[in-house]
């Protein structure tokens, strides 16, 4: 399959889910993320505000935002800027995603543990975004731990990639975890 047919074939899927469905799998795979030495290491860590059809990172970020420094993306550009989570400072941006205002930026280097989205992932770590290139150009030098979630069908056989791709480390699903890297932690 080629990534338009990937793309397509995931979208259908998201959308027979029911909402419970959607609140079961993601309480599985955050309760995943929480167990991996990665999470329990990592101080400083890259969020997403998730759209409704993605995995809903909302319930977490609530439950460790007083335990842990989380930051989320914010586009500028063709780029993502990293901005410190605080929920009473989110705004509607770029894609209709709730993205954090002000203008404290952080460099990529100080971040930890990466939770990347994506619209699928294959064996090997490989990811298909959604067709923009932000997180790729965000990680290139990064070298944070890079973990995907993902409902157990966006697992596929394999993404057709590109050079400019970058890898996750891990994917967790309801089902498990796919570690990919050895060295999952970075201290």
């Amino acid at each position: 399959m080629d990534k338009r047919e990937i793309r397509h074939k995931i979208k259908a899927m998201k959308s027979m889910l029911l909402e419970t469905e959607k609140m079961e799998a993601a309480e599985k795979v955050f309760a995943r993320l929480e167990e991996t030495a990665a999470f329990m290491l990592a101080e400083k860590i890259l969020m997403y505000h998730s759209l409704p059809d993605e995995l809903s990172t909302r319930a977490f970020l609530k439950k460790w935002c007083t335990l842990k420094k989380f930051y989320l993306p914010r586009v500028n550009g063709v780029n993502l800027d990293i901005l410190p989570y605080d929920e009473s400072r989110l705004e509607l941006g770029a894609f209709h995603i709730e993205e954090p205002t002000g203008s404290d930026t952080v460099d990529a280097d100080e971040i930890e543990l990466v939770v990347v989205p994506a619209v699928a992932y294959d064996r090997k770590g490989n990811r298909l975004g959604r067709g923009k290139g932000f997180y790729d150009r965000l990680l290139k030098s990064s070298k944070a731990t890079k973990v995907g979630i993902a409902y157990d069908f966006q697992i596929v056989e394999e993404i057709p990639t590109e050079e400019h791709d970058v890898p996750v480390d891990l994917v967790i699903t309801p089902g498990g975890c796919l570690v990919l890297r050895k060295s999952v932690v970075r201290k």
